[in-house]
């Protein structure tokens, strides 16, 4: 059994490999004053390096958990993940309403993928 830790700091390590499985930590936008559809770009953007980095992509996400502020912004929030998760590769999703760190946060997402 292997633990690979990336970006490890006190409270927690953004990239966690485990015998063929990555996990990432919860990513958020890149700048909490845009809107929802910014914020949900800029936070898969993230997805995207990350997964990249621990030799992964979208291809092979198993499952995501996607936090958002608010549901009224759940609409908006799909238009852009429709458009991003490859056709064919959709992971196990759910999709609740929480209470962010920070205000200015609308969504958060946590992803759980296969090594390439």
């Amino acid at each position: 059994m292997s633990i690979e830790r990336l970006e490890t700091g006190k409270r927690m390590s953004r990239i966690v490999k485990h015998n063929g499985t990555i996990y990432l930590c919860g990513q958020v936008c890149a700048d909490a004053e845009q809107g929802i559809t910014e914020q949900t770009q800029t936070m898969l953007d993230k997805v995207d390096a990350l997964l990249l980095q621990a030799g992964s992509d979208r291809e092979h996400m198993l499952s995501a958990t996607i936090y958002i502020k608010d549901m009224q912004y759940f609409a908006e929030m799909n238009a852009v993940w429709d458009a991003w998760v490859p056709e064919g590769h959709a992971p196990a999703r759910a999709c609740v309403e929480a209470k962010m760190a920070r205000e200015a946060l609308l969504v958060e997402i946590s992803v759980v993928a296969a090594e390439k």
